[in-house]
């Protein structure tokens, strides 16, 4: 009897041992959602190299759809909060991402030299201060497209300048930024393409902005009336610099782009914020 009883014990101790060393199943690392797409991934790029031109990189600053044919990323998503803020100096240190999947072209940091168009951030080098790393991470060409010099050093730099200053006085945001189209005029003219047609120049330049206060379950926070900037601009050096001329609706932004803004939303309040026109202040 007391064989069986010392049997069943250590039988016992082995069955509950394996459920206490069970593995649970991971999602793919496509399904998880980092900081940066909250709100969504608006045209559900993947990792997935056969996916060239919709392809997900995912830095820790930030996170990206990438074109492998345009050689300039297709949209970039971020979260801005006074924890990415600091006094890390700008680091000016363009170069070529050499993550990208091995054969494919690496825009370098020459690609737009003599162009008549700037080297334009999506994710600009002042949203990410809190470490050399981090501003650093903001200069790799895998997050720049072609920008008039004008449109890049006034009317974005103006409203990147608002956003922040929205943070800094206790709000957080969600940045969406992206590009689509083909030709833009610098301050050299006219051009379709630069680096021997490797790097497509965009016509047109959009973002959308969704502003909370601080707080935490951010998607969960958002109601009708939370405040949506969405802007869409030529990629022109003759542009007015108040970026609120350019305000439009993320319906319009989508319509253009066939992507899907603001997806983590209830369809209810994403269709209420997605049809408005911001009219708040822009300064």
């Amino acid at each position: 009897m007391m064989k069986r009883l010392t049997y069943l014990a250590i039988l016992s101790f082995l069955v509950l041992g394996c459920k206490e060393t069970e593995i649970t199943p991971q999602k793919s690392p496509d399904l998880l959602l980092s900081e940066h797409l909250t709100f969504g991934n608006p045209s559900n790029a993947t990792t997935d190299v056969n996916n060239a031109n919709n392809y997900l990189i995912e830095k820790p600053q930030y996170s990206l759809s990438y074109s492998k044919d345009r050689g300039t990323p297709n949209w970039v998503s971020w979260h801005i909060t006074k924890d990415w803020l600091g006094s890390a100096p700008r680091q000016d240190d363009f170069r070529e991402d050499t993550s990208l999947p091995t054969g494919w072209y690496r825009v370098n940091e020459d690609s737009y030299r003599g162009s008549g168009f700037d080297r334009g951030h999506n994710t600009p080098s002042a949203d990410r201060t809190k470490t050399v790393a981090d501003n650093s991470a903001t200069f790799l060409m895998i997050n720049m497209i072609p920008q008039a010099p004008n449109n890049n050093q006034q009317t974005w730099a103006r409203l990147e300048d608002y956003t922040r200053n929205l943070v800094q006085d206790g709000d957080e945001v969600y940045v969406i930024m992206g590009s689509y189209g083909v030709g833009g005029i610098g301050s050299s003219g006219t051009r379709n393409s630069l680096d021997n047609g490797r790097v497509t120049v965009p016509s047109q330049i959009w973002k959308v902005i969704v502003i909370l206060p601080e707080g935490n379950d951010d998607v969960s926070r958002v109601t009708n009336s939370t405040r949506v900037i969405a802007v869409n601009t030529p990629n022109i050096n003759t542009i007015s610099s108040s970026w609120g001329t350019y305000r439009t609706t993320v319906d319009a932004i989508e319509a253009a782009t066939s992507y899907d803004l603001l997806s983590q939303l209830t369809d209810q309040i994403e269709a209420v914020l997605e049809a408005k026109t911001d009219n708040g202040p822009t300064q």
